[in-house]
């Protein structure tokens, strides 16, 4: 199939990163929906070749306005938060969109889907019950924890991403994940050079427990939704590359739109809360690019019958989320 013919439709799409990194790869994406006023407007400001549009997706008259846009594939990243490290770690409204997403899917049935999550949400109730709605709706499943600082960006941040093939057989992405992902850590300096001017920079911990200064020869932790001075209260700690002095200082809004490999030419100004958090919730363009690179790989052999490591289905790798429990019924 050709990239050209893949009608992608992006859902939750906040600042753009799985519509840039699908785009990038060479398929079509014909619109991108979401329910936050600042995300639309940071979206249609940047990504102009493309609608966006703001749709509760929750509701059930999401469906038919989805399938008017008759997507071949429907990608998206629901809300979080719930799931986030960050959060108290329940699911409550928020989560139930991973399963709206589930359900969009199914009742529209694209040929491909690809669902983005933090790390925490494959052991959730939610995207469980999601699974379970795409494998009655007959799709091979995917299922994979991927670090973006393995995928060409220079952050450490760990997504799990849930990719389904109607025509498909479960874990066949697997190899070509695999293959293409580098040995060795993207580091700040590998991406941006020394374009930064500066060696070490400042990033809030979450508790003075945590480490707060860090390296441009390392990847970035991951960029979070908050963006905060150093505070007087934070006088160093012991895993910190060099002590805390006046020349540390926290990456500034568009320095972190670039570590979230957005293109340099991304206008990141607006409410400087909003458009923190727009950055720091995105998938970082460059990994969206990666596993979309590697379902155009996927579909270009499996068009031909020839899939990479089709013969290896059990593939034993520490950063592949594999589901224990049989499918319920």
């Amino acid at each position: 199939m050709n990239d050209n013919d893949q009608r992608v439709v992006d859902l939750f799409a906040g600042g753009g990163g799985l519509s840039l990194g699908f785009r990038n790869a060479g398929f079509k994406v014909v619109a991108a929906y979401d329910n936050w006023p600042a995300a639309i407007e940071f979206y249609r400001k940047n990504i102009r070749e493309h609608p966006i549009c703001a749709l509760d997706l929750g509701a059930d008259s999401a469906v038919d306005v989805l399938r008017s846009q008759q997507p071949s594939m429907i990608v998206g990243g629901p809300p979080c938060q719930d799931f986030s490290s960050a959060g108290k770690r329940l699911e409550c409204q928020r989560a139930s969109l991973t399963v709206a997403f589930a359900k969009i899917v199914a009742a529209i049935k694209p040929a491909i889907f690809l669902m983005e999550n933090v790390e925490r949400a494959k052991n959730s109730k939610a995207f469980a019950e999601a699974r379970n709605i795409l494998h009655e709706a007959g799709y091979g499943m995917t299922a994979a924890v991927l670090d973006a600082c393995l995928c060409g960006v220079p952050q450490r941040r760990k997504r799990l991403f849930l990719f389904g093939d109607l025509a498909g057989k479960d874990h066949q992405l697997i190899p070509y994940i695999i293959k293409a992902q580098r040995i060795k850590p993207m580091t700040v300096r590998d991406y941006l050079g020394d374009s930064l001017g500066v060696e070490y920079y400042y990033r809030h911990p979450r508790s003075y427990a945590r480490r707060g200064v860090f390296s441009i020869d390392e990847p970035s932790p991951t960029v979070r939704g908050v963006n905060r001075p150093v505070p007087a209260g934070y006088t160093g700690h012991p895993g910190d590359p060099v002590p805390i002095s006046p020349k540390i200082r926290p990456l500034t809004t568009r320095e972190r739109s670039l570590i979230q490999t957005f293109p340099p030419e991304f206008d990141t100004s607006g409410p400087k809360s909003e458009v923190e958090q727009i950055i720091g919730n995105a998938v970082p363009v460059k990994l969206a690019e990666f596993v979309a690179n590697r379902i155009k790989e996927y579909l270009a052999d499996r068009d031909q019958g020839k899939l990479y490591g089709s013969g290896s289905a059990a593939v034993q790798m520490s950063f592949l989320f594999e589901q224990k429990a049989v499918y319920s019924k």
